[in-house]
């Protein structure tokens, strides 16, 4: 009972901060990146063969919360990865973003995009939740090289004094403790949803641009709503986002602007009108019926 009381709570604080990102003026959060061109040209190789991209010519972000949304193929996390190349945020994930091998055409579009800032920000990061695992990775290693050096310097100064033995520490109990402080002493100790909203909160920084790639995949619906709090929260403290995502829930963001992938070119599409939606909501409304024709 008492953890089923903690999800009702935790669902309630979701809507309230919903609720307030709902009234919130305009003016707040109001949009770094304003505007994406992509330069003519007549590249023949993909990522420039997808449709979406191939008839993109300006993306105007009208606010401080940005949907790309469609069918997979269609072109709107390479978008959302070459804008991230194209601004130079930090990547959280298994690589840095200049030396993924796996992103080599979404930079190169993104050497073709050019972005429009009013004013230029360089605080905030690109995270695509396929690369959380990574990430993790990443901390746990870094977790245990510094302890594996306190324990060499335990051994190291075993027949010198405290006072000797603390200096040679000092710096390597300051990583340990800085890192632990941001991240927790084990991300692993945690669900994978819990591990990645974590991770998100203690990423954050006020007046910073998130690109985030389907940042529901580890997420319940519970921690989906717990994820809009947040944005919600970060709202308030000048950040904005650019989401690429198949979630109803996360679409449903007050006063967010959507575009459609599934459009050629790419249009702002309202949420009620949405394939996602649509679909979705038929589902639930007669799940048997589906159920029944593909079975």
């Amino acid at each position: 009972m008492p953890k089923r009381r903690a999800s009702v709570e935790n669902t309630a604080a979701g809507a309230a901060a919903l609720d307030e990102a709902r009234g919130a003026p305009s003016a707040r959060g109001a949009p770094f990146l304003r505007t994406i061109h992509r330069r003519p040209d007549t590249e023949e190789r993909f990522p420039f063969t997808v449709p979406a991209i191939r008839s993109l010519g300006s993306l105007e972000l009208r606010g401080p919360v940005t949907f790309f949304v469609g069918e997979n193929g269609s072109g709107k996390s390479t978008l959302l990865e070459a804008i991230a190349a194209a601004a130079g945020l930090p990547a959280v994930g298994s690589a840095d973003l200049a030396l993924d091998q796996t992103l080599t055409a979404q930079r190169t579009l993104g050497d073709a995009l050019s972005l429009v800032w009013s004013p230029r920000t360089t605080r905030g990061f690109f995270l695509r939740a396929e690369d959380f695992f990574g990430f993790t990775k990443r901390l746990a290693v870094m977790r245990a090289e510094l302890l594996a050096r306190l324990a060499e310097i335990e051994g190291e100064y075993a027949d010198r004094s405290d006072y000797a033995k603390g200096l040679a520490m000092g710096p390597v109990r300051a990583s340990l403790g800085a890192l632990e402080e941001r991240y927790g002493a084990d991300l692993d100790a945690n669900s994978h949803g819990q591990s990645f909203l974590k991770l998100f909160q203690s990423r954050f920084v006020p007046n910073g641009l998130y690109l985030l790639d389907e940042p529901e995949s580890p997420l319940s619906p519970q921690s989906q709503l717990a994820l809009m709090a947040m944005m919600g929260e970060m709202l308030a403290r000048g950040a904005q986002f650019i989401v690429a995502t198949h979630s109803p829930i996360l679409l449903a963001f007050p006063g967010a602007t959507i575009y459609s992938f599934d459009r050629t070119p790419v249009e702002a599409v309202p949420y009620d009108e949405l394939d996602h939606v649509v679909l979705t909501r038929e589902f639930l409304a007669a799940p048997e019926r589906y159920v029944r024709r593909l079975l």
